[in-house]
């Protein structure tokens, strides 16, 4: 059989860029088990008028907007002396500043955020290419994204504040020890009875059975409560371990406990309202990037907001990848066995021969590498930094995330192509399990590059 011949544009020096040392985050085996959490007490959100994003002073590139020109870093916001993230190889800020596109692009996004009526088409094309840091226009561009708000931004206050009184209700509700449930239903029971009686409590013949500590019934709240210990306890084991070296999510400072709590609270109320899939491991590392962003809003009333603003975001964006976490589903056309034997076909359309050398010669099964990469949506394969530009590209996508990711994911392969096809099995997992740093900007004109080819 003849060998296909490498497309023409692979054979570019670009491939064959070495790459340097990495400075990587924390990394687990993520292992699909079911888990929920405790209840917490509710903490009301304000509800609040929400702003366009203020560009900060220095030269603009349009003359009604002025955009700074000095370096975005990622800053922990605990530690404000030092980089929690970055590292040397960070492709997302040069040491001389920000770059001229950048700034371009950061005009671009806060003209049109500035309108009366998003345009949504544009506000992708922008966004697609990385949204840069500062001036608080990552955590609008995603909200509009993915949905959470509309783009008549007269309706952003009204649809802020029914969300976040939703989101309040659902805590006070779904967050409530039995203890207190029990407390309100005798309560009632006293209002709606005579209000003579002296006690104010219920006697043993008015508890129900639901309502008895030692109910085993399926209505009975504390039978549900302790089902929901186990998912509980494991809820708040990976929220602690949740970027482990970044103070923002980890530490004991007051803020960093604060993050934790607002971290817990929306996958328990998720879990809980989602029973049929309530809570897998690796939630929490999709839902960070949404809080840490939302969080560090320059405006500190949208910041005090971010636990709501952060359901609801993690909400839509885990709506089209929820079956990859329903273990049920995993052999179905929509599980995520499937979503990666697309992820091999679409290699093997591309780059058959590195295809072929991976999955018949070397036998690396793409399950061994991709199913991380696919269900946390490439967090633990980059810095933190690095993952947030992935995910301005990711979210952009008319078409959903999930084809921008196969393609960045196809993309990964294609840069290391040589390394691969040089390496035999031990080598090649480790490789692709401990993915090595990589200029971003390059992997995403890859992945469009591959869009294009699929096009054509």
């Amino acid at each position: 059989m003849a060998k296909e011949r490498m497309p023409d544009w692979l054979n570019s020096s670009l491939w064959s860029t070495t790459p340097s040392v990495d400075d990587r985050l924390h990394r687990f085996s993520l292992s699909p088990t079911t888990t929920t959490t405790t209840a917490a007490a509710a903490v009301s959100e304000p509800i609040v008028q929400p702003t366009v994003p203020v560009s900060p002073p220095a030269a603009a590139s349009r003359p009604q907007y002025t955009v700074t020109s000095q370096k975005y870093e990622f800053r922990d916001p605990i530690d404000k002396n030092s980089n929690n993230n970055s590292n040397d190889n960070d492709q997302n800020a040069s040491p001389s500043g920000v770059s001229p596109d950048d700034i371009s692009r950061q005009a671009q996004l806060l003209a049109e955020l500035s309108k009366k009526v998003v345009n949504f088409r544009e506000l992708r094309r922008i966004a697609s290419q990385g949204i840069p840091d500062g001036a608080g226009i990552r955590s609008t561009v995603w909200k509009l994204l993915l949905g959470y708000l509309p783009p008549d931004r007269l309706q952003w206050s009204s649809e802020l504040a029914k969300k976040r009184s939703e989101y309040k209700q659902f805590k006070e509700e779904l967050l409530m020890n039995p203890t207190e449930i029990t407390r309100k239903l005798e309560k009632s029971a006293v209002d709606d009875h005579s209000k003579s009686e002296s006690s104010g409590l219920l006697s043993r013949s008015q508890v129900t059975h639901g309502e008895h500590p030692l109910s085993l019934g399926e209505s009975s709240i504390w039978n549900q409560f302790f089902q929901d210990t186990e998912i509980i306890e494991q809820i708040d084991r990976d929220v602690k371990r949740t970027h482990p070296d970044m103070q923002f999510f980890s530490g004991d400072l007051p803020l960093a406990k604060s993050n934790q709590d607002a971290l817990k609270d929306i996958l328990i109320v998720f879990a809980k309202l989602n029973p049929g899939i309530r809570y897998v491991q690796g939630m929490n590392e999709i839902l960070a990037p949404l809080f840490y962003v939302f969080r560090n809003d320059p405006d500190e009333e949208m910041a005090a907001a971010a636990e709501a603003d952060s359901f609801f975001c993690f909400v839509e964006l885990l709506s089209g990848f929820r079956d990859h976490f329903c273990k049920q589903l995993d052999n179905s056309t929509v599980g995520i066995r499937s979503t990666i034997s697309r992820l091999s076909q679409f290699l093997k359309e591309h780059d058959e021969e590195l295809w072929r050398h991976l999955e018949i010669t070397t036998k690396v099964n793409p399950q061994f590498y991709a199913f991380r990469w696919i269900t946390l949506l490439l967090t633990q394969e980059f810095n933190f930094a690095d993952s947030l530009h992935i995910w301005d590209t990711l979210l952009s996508d008319p078409e959903g995330p999930l084809e921008t990711l196969l393609r960045v994911c196809c993309a990964m392969l294609i840069l290391v192509r040589r390394r691969l096809l040089a390496g035999d099995f031990t080598s090649n997992l480790k490789l692709l399990q401990n993915y090595p740093s990589s200029n971003i900007s390059h992997l995403l004109y890859v992945a469009n590059k591959l869009r294009s080819q699929a096009s054509n």
